[in-house]
């Protein structure tokens, strides 16, 4: 047949429109180019026809059709869309049937947009270019051994600080103000962890009770920067002033040496459950971006109304499209990802280490060579999957968290109330590294993030001075948040000027503060923690954007207190770990922890679980290390005569060491501060305290 003879279909349209990438896309050819053409593409599998619709320059509303469909992506050559354009689409579900009105309700976010804003009612993308000038600044690259983490939250770190000017504080320019560097690198911190800074909304009870989700864990768009904590000289010029003023927040803290972890959402969304609101995701695809079942009912794992399907190609394609952009073009270090079991469900929602998402992330070669850190659990059948993940990612450890809360609060009260705490076996495991839950998935003590407090629970001040939760302000009849909190008040629920528990309390802190910093792993300390932040007993402040979450910069002496010996630890760890090869702790035949009783032997099996036996002497460091580190934890309400050790090897003394003292928490051992100790050597330790000596071979 000639083609003279051939009957084209009247609705094929040739053009050299492509279905990726997803998300706006300027064309390149000259002519395009001149008329602000740009290629949309969105997985949108769940509809039969895709509009744009978009606001021209003089404010006319535009709509035009995207006429390709390719594998579930609709796309199309757009012209009249130039940079600062709102636009946004809207679905048909067949191709006669009529879209909304220009400015209707049922608008759709891009899955891929790159800024929201909202406008008369409606959010709507912003067309935005990726531009910025880094000039030579490059990552930190810290090695993950020497990273301590600063969990915080944009607008907390800085509402309240005297020092920065006022119409800074609570952005991200704030955040990255030379007094608020100048506090962090003081302070020791190598990364800091930022609650979700992805564009995300307020959930509907929360609105009903005249509340909003100050954490962030309610995401909307992937791509997009939240422009709410951009300043408002920012957000009055428009979402590119706002992505420009996260990327100069990161590029300064870059200079600085510091890192930004991200703490990204891509379990859940703000769309909520079956009745929430149509946002992106549901009118695009409903079952194709959300785990359900053969119903169509929708399987939530995470408790927030609808579980993301991380078995769908389409969907791991769009979390690693998010995460290599906010890595390359916002030059972030690392993730931490919020319920990441729920990502790495298959397609009988059963968790697996070997998923396509962790098998895709190992293999991208951006992605792979971020921090990874999962908080791994959710709250799915089989969802507590610590040490689980596969090499290359870190775990936040709740074994830690709830052993060392165990051994110096909750073990603490019942003593005091005249029982018997716990043995020190669970303590010795937590802080050498926590092997027993990591070696199995071929990973070593730095896959352990370890944390005694974070932004979901009691601050670490609130874990010594409450027993009870204290959530009334949520709205919610004290019903939300954990009741089992392993926390102790030392004897007086909240406030009180009592002396003697106020040093009490202080004290423990400090013991909290200490074993964090002595421990193998990754430490992990929660903004305002390091000077005594109180919520005052709210463990589940969500929703509290006021003073209440605010970090309050104006320091009573306590506070001074606890900061300096933050910072003394912080020191002393770093100073360790200098001295220490740079493989230390992974080659873990290099490595050493010798543990002994009061008496400088090593401890035998019956002692390790015998619950009156309070105190304990370790030994760390390496065999090509250049300093060794004693610690001696006393964790009973008495005095105890310690002598201290010499080194054994098949129980004979192979060598005698000499101990300076370096730190204690004990107020009568800082008196003695660098005198310094043989093996051998009788001293006295303190009642709950924790004491850390330099040790070196005897001369």
């Amino acid at each position: 047949m000639s083609m003279s003879n051939m009957t084209m279909p009247l609705a094929f349209v040739v053009t050299p429109s492509q279905p990726f990438p997803l998300g706006l896309t300027p064309a390149r050819a000259a002519e395009q180019m001149a008329s602000h053409t740009v290629n949309l593409a969105v997985y949108a599998p769940g509809v039969a026809a895709v509009d744009v619709h978009f606001i021209d320059a003089a404010g006319e509303w535009h709509k035009e059709p995207l006429p390709e469909f390719t594998d579930g992506v609709h796309h199309g050559l757009v012209a009249g869309i130039p940079e600062g354009t709102r636009y946004a689409f809207a679905s048909r579900t067949d191709d006669a049937g009529d879209a909304p009105e220009p400015g209707g309700a049922a608008f759709l976010l891009d899955p891929y947009g790159r800024a929201v804003e909202r406008l008369e009612g409606q959010w709507l993308n912003v067309h935005v270019h990726q531009h910025f000038d880094w000039g030579d600044v490059a990552k930190p690259a810290v090695p993950l051994r020497d990273t301590i983490i600063y969990e915080a939250h944009v607008k907390g770190q800085t509402m309240l600080h005297p020092d920065i000017p006022v119409e800074l504080r609570g952005t991200y320019a704030g955040l990255a103000h030379p007094v608020m560097i100048e506090h962090f690198q003081r302070l020791g911190v190598t990364s800091i962890e930022l609650l979700p800074v992805h564009f995300h909304l307020d959930e509907m009870h929360l609105q009903d009770l005249g509340l909003t989700n100050y954490w962030g864990y309610n995401t909307a768009a992937f791509f997009a920067p939240h422009p709410a904590y951009a300043s408002a000289a920012a957000r009055k010029a428009g979402p590119q002033a706002v992505q420009d003023e996260f990327k100069g927040m990161v590029k300064l803290l870059h200079v600085a040496g510091i890192e930004v972890i991200l703490d990204v959402v891509y379990n859940h969304t703000a769309e909520e459950g079956p009745d929430g609101p149509v946002i992106s995701f549901r009118g695009l695809g409903d079952r194709q971006y959300y785990r359900t079942d053969a119903e169509g009912r929708y399987i939530d794992t995470t408790g927030c109304g609808n579980t993301v399907d991380f078995s769908n190609p389409r969907v791991v394609q769009l979390a690693l499209d998010s995460l290599r952009m906010w890595a390359e073009e916002y030059q972030v270090d690392g993730f931490r990802f919020d319920l990441a079991v729920s990502l790495c469900r298959d397609g009988q929602h059963e968790f697996t280490p070997a998923h396509p998402f962790l098998v895709a992330a190992a293999a991208d070669p951006v992605v792979s060579r971020t921090k990874l850190i999962a908080e791994p659990w959710d709250v799915g059948f089989g969802g507590w999957q610590t040490g689980a993940f596969p090499q290359g990612w870190s775990d936040w450890n709740d074994h830690y968290r709830d052993t060392v809360r165990d051994f110096w609060l909750a073990d603490r009260g019942t003593i005091d109330a005249g029982g018997l705490g716990g043995p020190m076996a669970r303590l010795a495991d937590a802080v050498s590294g926590s092997h027993g839950l990591f070696a199995a998935s071929g990973r070593t003590a730095l896959a352990s993030v370890n944390f005694v407090a974070a932004h979901d629970g009691f601050t670490l001040a609130d874990l010594t001075a409450y027993h009870r939760k204290h959530n009334e302000a949520n709205g919610e009849q004290n019903r939300d948040g954990h009741s089992h909190n392993r926390s102790y008040n030392h004897g007086f629920e909240g406030p009180t000027e009592v002396e003697s528990i106020i040093a009490a309390r202080t004290q423990t802190a400090k013991n909290l503060m200490a074993t964090l910093m002595v421990s193998l792993g990754i430490p992990m300390i929660t903004a305002g923690d390091e000077f005594g932040r109180t919520q005052q007993g709210n463990n589940n402040a969500y929703c509290q954007d006021n003073e209440l979450t605010w970090l309050n910069w104006n320091l009573d002496t306590a506070g001074r207190e606890m900061l300096d010996h933050t910072k003394w630890l912080i020191r002393i760890r770093r100073d360790f770990l200098h001295r220490q090869p740079a493989s230390y702790p992974t080659r873990e035949e290099s490595n050493y922890f010798h543990w002994f009783g009061a008496n400088g032997l090593p401890m035998d099996p019956a002692r390790w679980q015998d619950p009156r036996e309070r105190l304990l002497q370790f030994l760390l460091g390496s065999k090509d290390g250049y300093l060794d580190g004693l610690v001696v934890v006393n964790g009973g309400p008495s005095k105890v005569d310690v002598q201290f050790p010499s080194l054994y090897r098949d129980g004979a003394v192979v060598r005698e060491m000499a101990y300076e003292l370096r730190y204690s928490t004990a107020h009568l051992m800082e008196q003695r501060i660098g005198t310094v100790f043989a093996s051998g050597q009788d001293d006295i330790s303190e009642p709950y305290s924790v004491t850390i000596y330099r040790a070196r071979e005897a001369s």
